[in-house]
């Protein structure tokens, strides 16, 4: 039987057919719909979200070393949080497989960075593996397990937002149990002291060495001979735009692409006039390809920055003919539909918080999550944004360095199970006094709303402890915890300004449900009477998309309007109702 599923869903699939065990992760975009289509095989399959990637990828260590196969989910930036374990997990090696599936954002969609994954497995002397479609997805999750157990390695498998999220077509199989044996001592193979883990080395390198002889005759490589004038050595999603672009040229596809299978990449070389390497973001083949010193083209030629399209590879077609450079112009925009930038949702809560810093002279560290759209206009009131838990941390190192303005930290409530606490304790240790706002609408919300410790559901639908933010902020020492209800306003702003004036550390709960997720939270949309209002434009300034402004007249659509009150609150006319 087939069925059309997008990469996300055929590894899921893959996941299923392979007789995995275990799956755990941390959503990020665009790798979240892994385990949200896993979940679907619960009655076989053990599903979780983490608190955080580092976490994840622990778990699925130790259930590997059971013998049972795991999976661990992630985007790329969520690799550089599980990096730690990675790194000592493949001197450790594997009992059951266990593959790493990490996905990269060329472009830049949805991450703060578009890093290179295959830097990361060249780094941990470990395989990755690059599907190009669905059908490659599904197949590589389970060929990856297979190599996992042969070689006794962690495996990647490096996915793009373009393969998780492009649809074809999968014939689907029969799920193959693997049944582990339960965890059996052996302290020189699971304690990485010194003199165990010495040893450990030694043997990666000859690891290293043994798969890539293997890669060399796997079939995730292939050549596909064409015309020998022209040969590509390429990989995932670009392979796709390689065959529109170039029919006609030979082609050397690596799904395994690292360990580099050098015999296969010489036998290809040899066989073809003139050699291009395209691959998205780093030089990572060319680089090793002319260490080979095989002459080669590749970045001189392909971008190293953002994704490839087939209108990149035409261009670069162009170049190579000596031919006129196709123009792509932009499509025209129709003139009648309004500019569409991202803002938050209308009647979220977080743009109370934002609208009341914006009462205060301050500086504010942003964290990553949907409340990043504080940064932008007319809100304005995010000044620096670093990665995961980097709210609170870099509003302490700002208080530690002697700024002279008031700091305060802002991040959601599944950043701060992830990555926030250790900050806080920092603050709480080491006594420095910026006022930390944690926004908790009870989900992660910026990935989809999946459940996270505070929300009190697990990935399988068990009700779950809801962690309490309060307590781990007193935990960590901090005397003044607050929790408030950001849509009443002028509390808001009084507490705001008292905690702003002490030389304390304060932390302040925001808490408020997200309105796309609970949507009980809906209120009766509100009006605008223009006899009353005097286009001071107040309401305007809060950012909400209900809120529009026409011909010099500001009205409220009530098909956008949940009713949260706030452009009530700070309208001085009394005009909304």
């Amino acid at each position: 039987m087939k069925a059309l599923l997008s990469g996300n869903e055929a590894i899921a699939r893959g996941v299923y057919e392979a007789g995995v065990r275990v799956a755990v992760g941390y959503p990020g975009t665009p790798s979240t719909e892994i385990l949200e289509n896993v979940v679907r095989y619960k009655d076989v399959v053990y599903c979780e979200w983490s608190p955080n990637e580092k976490v994840a990828f622990e778990v699925a260590a130790g259930a590997c070393y059971t013998g049972a196969r795991a999976i661990v989910t992630m985007k790329h930036v969520g690799l550089n949080v599980a990096a730690d374990p990675l790194m000592t997990l493949t001197y450790v090696g594997t009992v059951g497989g266990l593959v790493a599936i990490v996905a990269d954002d060329p472009g830049m969609h949805s991450s703060q960075n578009e890093q290179d994954t295959r830097n990361y497995a060249r780094l941990a002397k470990i395989p990755v593996l690059e599907p190009s479609d669905s059908t490659d997805a599904r197949d590589f999750l389970v060929a990856g397990m297979d190599i996992s157990e042969k070689f006794k390695t962690p495996v990647i498998l490096r996915t793009t937002t373009r393969v998780a999220h492009s649809r074809s077509l999968v014939e689907l199989s029969e799920r193959v149990e693997h049944e582990p044996e339960g965890f059996k001592k052996n302290p020189p193979q699971f304690v990485t002291i010194p003199a165990w883990a010495r040893p450990m080395h030694v043997k990666i390198e000859q690891r290293l060495l043994d798969m890539a002889a293997a890669a060399s005759v796997s079939p995730l490589n292939r050549i596909e001979w064409g015309d020998k004038k022209l040969g590509i050595i390429t990989n995932g999603i670009a392979y796709q735009y390689v065959k529109e672009i170039f029919p006609e040229a030979s082609v050397l596809k690596l799904g395994w692409s690292y360990p580099f299978p050098d015999d296969l990449i010489r036998q290809f070389a040899a066989g073809v006039e003139k050699l291009l390497v395209v691959e998205e973001l780093d030089a990572f083949i060319e680089e090793h390809v002319r260490s080979l010193g095989i002459a080669c083209d590749g970045k001189n030629l392909v971008p190293n920055v953002g994704e490839l399209s087939p209108m990149t590879l035409q261009t670069i077609r162009a170049k190579m003919e000596g031919k006129p450079l196709p123009a792509f112009g932009p499509v025209e925009q129709v003139k009648t539909l309004p500019p569409r930038p991202p803002v938050l949702c209308p009647s979220c809560p977080h743009r109370a918080v934002f609208a009341a810093l914006g009462k205060f002279d301050v500086i504010v560290s942003g964290d990553i999550g949907c409340y990043s759209l504080g940064a932008s206009a007319p809100l304005s009131r995010i000044d620096t944004i670093l990665c995961m838990g980097g709210g609170i941390s870099v509003a302490h190192g700002m208080k530690v360095a002697g700024e002279k303005k008031r700091v305060v930290g802002v991040l959601g409530d599944s950043t701060f199970f992830h990555s926030g606490i250790t900050g806080l304790l920092d603050i709480g240790y080491n006594k420095s006094a910026p006022v930390i706002i944690v926004l908790d609408n009870r989900i992660t919300a910026m990935t989809g709303h999946q459940d996270n410790p505070g929300s009190g559901a697990t990935l399988m639908g068990e009700p779950a402890y809801q962690a309490s933010i309060e307590d781990f902020a007193r935990a960590c020492g901090i005397k003044r915890v607050f929790t408030i209800d950001p849509l009443k306003f002028n509390d808001t702003i009084a507490l705001l300004k008292e905690s702003l004036e002490l030389p304390e550390p304060t932390v302040i709960i925001s808490r408020s449900p997200c309105i796309v997720n609970d949507r009980t939270a809906l209120k009766p949309p509100l009006k605008i009477d223009p006899a009353v209002c005097k286009r001071c434009k107040m309401c305007l300034k809060l950012g909400c998309p209900a809120i529009e402004f026409t011909n010099g007249v500001v009205s409220i659509n009530n098909l956008l309007c949940g009713g949260c009150t706030l452009c009530q609150q700070v309208c001085r006319f009394n005009a909304i109702s």
